[in-house]
């Protein structure tokens, strides 16, 4: 789900009013008692409390207005808002000025802000591996008998240390009137459907939880109440500033416009617009309660929607254009020059009296999970008691702990020992409510329009932390072309150093075309087997990020049958055979890819190396060995990415027919041959690709990309046969889409010595 909608708001016409008319009750909303705001000591002037809407990216708006009423010095005695303006306006209050707010909003990577997933460098090698077998979209999870989905569309974690940051001088305060400014943040408790005025406790949670919107960002627990967006009941909160003592209000809405009528022919269509009309509504009784000293600001934000997130700029400087083009309206709220300074001087002096050195850390401790895993994760993290507190190292271990994508919540908060100085660091986890057994979909289709295509449907499952040192069981089932199943146990050894065991059985059934040396097709076969094995690995780098290696046994049994032979070959060259395996193994891969499809930059290795005996029906036995590497480096320039792959393979002498050890062909596998086309026991073969991003969004893609490549390679019998005036060539032209369901590409294949056409493609080339 894209994040669309992402924060309710209504439809105004954009003009700026003061509407006379009697109070609105809305009685039950606070959560704590409003005191009275602080007030000048100086005479008296009227208590100016700030009202900041909901409207996702369009909140962005609100700190171009900031800015306008610091320049036209308007001092704002109090602070209330609602989902994107609780985040704008719970900053503001806590210390930031106008510029310091736009210069942190804007340095934010903000489309990669809601990702479910860390940055894929920072994921273990196990999980990275399942991204060349799976869709990371596709996915869900089984628990008590039933499928469950995500909590949320998109994840919210990295904002949630995002503000945990921002807001880390707050952390001591009994309520939010210590703030530089007193501020409040509405919520909703989704039980009962009453608004909640957060008024003291964690700032970044009270944030984060006004804007839990339904479907999009799981909801947040708060002191045993179940939090959502608070504009599902109060978007525009000018009442919960009339109760904490403000005399004047200056409200800014930039919630959302009603959609049109093209965009009601879907579900999820018309639930946003249901969900919209509910905040216009309560968005329009709290604009009922303004009187002719209040003032109301619409911010021209034209088309643009709440998930807009890519034009921050652009949203700030329109909320600043609109807020100093009525800066007329904003006279009476104007202080003289020494008084605004005094209230610019009591904002600095709070936060550096809010700002306390932050000293050793006396402890680490962990909610959420069971204390035998807290203390294994305690290992695998940087931070530890007796450290001086580190916020990147902090927030760097919390993102090792998200990329094992077990929990929907990973937070943190550091508590002050007045005695001593020192902070606790509590890590708060809440593992995945529809895990653990998480279930994903793989799919690969392919067809040349000439007769020839393919099509697999792979289904997997993953039971995390099957025990309490970590423990997983993978399986995987595979339908179509060919017929496999695949099983594994892993288990981590020890947390310290890392190391762990694996147990595993493969099997598969599949038809496979045989080839002679110029390309004529030979005989259909099908060929089946199953291999079980045993590992000890070795993680490299932390949690495994720079891949691993593996040392183990491995013992396999495989048969290969004729099905259809052309009548002019000769019996000996393809028949029934079957043999057995017996040998050591050895695996090692690393991956630095920055996205499995379509990468712009990192690498990725891949080597191994078998060798024992292996014997025939007939007793006959002999010994054999297999190498094979792959390796691919990628690298962007501006717009343009270069894509290098390589793929060398050696496999000792084997009958004619019996095993196809390597291939070659098929899309970017020495495009212009048909899969299998080119097939021997030594392999060499190099690619060269380039692509670059579109400039089209579509919302079932990630990206478009437009490129080619250009092939070579070739597959010999015999060592000697061996030749670089041997390679084949063959290249392609293409267009792609990195989808929710794998990589799609469209492309012309071509081959000297192949053929010429159009091929489809979706899954792994």
């Amino acid at each position: 789900m894209s994040i669309i909608h992402l924060f309710s708001g209504p439809l105004h016409r954009l003009l700026l009013i003061g509407l006379p008319t009697a109070a609105l009750a809305l009685p039950g909303l606070l959560s704590a008692a409003e005191p009275a705001a602080r007030t000048d000591t100086a005479a008296p002037r009227p208590v100016v409390g700030l009202v900041l809407s909901g409207g996702g990216a369009r909140g962005f708006a609100h700190v171009g207005v900031l800015k306008a009423l610091e320049a036209a010095r308007v001092p704002v005695d109090l602070i209330v808002g609602t989902s994107m303006g609780a985040i704008i306006g719970g900053l503001y209050a806590s210390g930031m000025n106008a510029d310091e707010l736009e210069r942190e909003m804007l340095a934010v990577d903000w489309g990669d802000l809601f990702e479910r997933r860390e940055p894929r460098q920072f994921l273990s090698q196990r999980r990275k591996e399942e991204d060349f077998e799976f869709s990371p979209v596709l996915q869900l999870g089984f628990r008590d008998g039933e499928f469950r989905l995500p909590t949320g569309a998109v994840s919210t974690r990295s904002l949630e240390q995002l503000l945990r940051r921002y807001t880390l001088s707050t952390r001591h305060l009994a309520t939010f009137d210590g703030l530089p400014t007193p501020f409040r943040a509405v919520a909703t408790d989704l039980e009962t459907g009453q608004a909640v005025v957060m008024a003291h406790g964690d700032l970044a949670a009270a944030l984060r939880a006004s804007m839990s919107v339904p479907g999009v960002f799981a909801p947040l627990e708060v002191d045993g109440q179940l939090l959502g967006d608070g504009g599902l009941v109060n978007n525009l909160p000018v009442d919960v500033a009339r109760r904490m003592g403000a005399d004047v209000i200056i409200a800014v809405n930039i919630g959302t416009p009603l959609a049109g009528r093209d965009t009601l022919g879907s579900v999820l269509g018309i639930t946003a617009q249901m969900v919209n009309i509910l905040t216009e509504q309560n968005v329009q009784a709290s604009i009922a309660t303004l009187t002719k000293e209040d003032l109301l600001l619409l911010p021209p934000l034209g088309q643009l929607t709440s998930a807009d997130f890519n034009r921050a700029p652009e949203l700030v400087k329109m909320g600043n254009d609109y807020a100093q083009s009525i800066s007329e309206a904003l006279v009476r709220f104007t202080a003289a020059p020494a008084r605004y300074q005094q209230w610019t001087t009591a904002r600095r002096t709070q936060l550096e009296a809010n700002t306390q050195r932050i000293g050793r850390l006396a402890s680490v401790r962990f909610e959420g999970v069971s204390e035998e895993r807290a203390q294994r994760l305690a290992v695998t993290l940087d931070t530890a008691a007796g450290l001086p507190v580190d916020v990147p190292l902090i927030e760097g271990d919390l993102q090792k702990l998200a990329a094992t994508g077990d929990y929907e919540r990973v937070d943190y908060r550091l508590s002050r020992r007045e005695d001593s100085g020192e902070e606790d660091l509590t890590v708060r986890l809440r593992p995945n409510d529809w895990g653990p057994n998480y279930l994903r979909v793989g799919l690969d289709l392919r067809t040349d329009f000439q007769g020839q295509g393919a099509f697999n449907l792979r289904i997997s499952h993953n039971r995390h932390w099957l025990n309490e040192s970590g423990g997983e069981w993978r399986n995987r089932v595979q339908l179509g072309e060919t017929l496999g199943l695949y099983s594994e146990i892993y288990q981590p050894l020890d947390a310290a150093s890392e190391r762990f065991a694996a147990a595993y059985v493969d099997a598969s059934l599949r038809k496979v075309e045989l080839f002679s040396g110029n390309g004529d097709a030979l005989a259909i076969v099908q060929r089946q087997g199953i291999q079980v094995g045993a590992d000890v690995g070795w993680p490299m780098g932390l949690q495994g990020r720079l891949g691993d290696m593996r040392v183990g046994v491995v013992a396999s049994q495989r048969r290969t049958t004729p099905e259809l032979v052309a009548g002019l070959i000769p019996k000996d060259v393809v028949r029934s055979l079957g043999w057995r395996e017996l040998g050591l193994r050895a695996a090692v891969i690393s991956d630095q890819l920055d996205f499995a499809n379509f990468p712009s930059d990192g690498y990725r290795l891949k080597g191994e190396v078998v060798a024992g005996r292996r014997s025939f029906e007939g007793n006959s036995s002999t010994s054999f060995t297999r190498i094979e590497g792959t390796a691919t480096g990628v690298k962007t320039w501006g717009v343009h990415t270069f894509n290098l792959g390589a793929r060398f393979a050696r496999a000792s002498q084997i009958p004619p027919g019996a095993i196809d050890e390597y291939s070659l062909g098929g899309f970017q596998q020495l495009s212009g041959y048909r899969v299998g086309q080119v097939a021997g026991n030594y392999l060499l073969f190099g690619r060269i690709t380039y692509y670059q991003r579109l400039p089209v969004r579509i919302g079932v893609a990630r990206a478009l990309f437009a490129g080619g490549s250009l092939e070579a390679g070739n597959a010999w019998a015999q060592s000697r046969d061996i030749s670089f005036d041997g390679l084949r060539a063959g290249g392609s032209l293409f267009v792609g889409a990195d989808t929710g369901i794998g990589p799609l590409y469209l492309s012309v294949v071509s081959a000297p010595r192949g053929y010429t056409g159009l091929y489809l493609f979706l899954g792994r080339p």
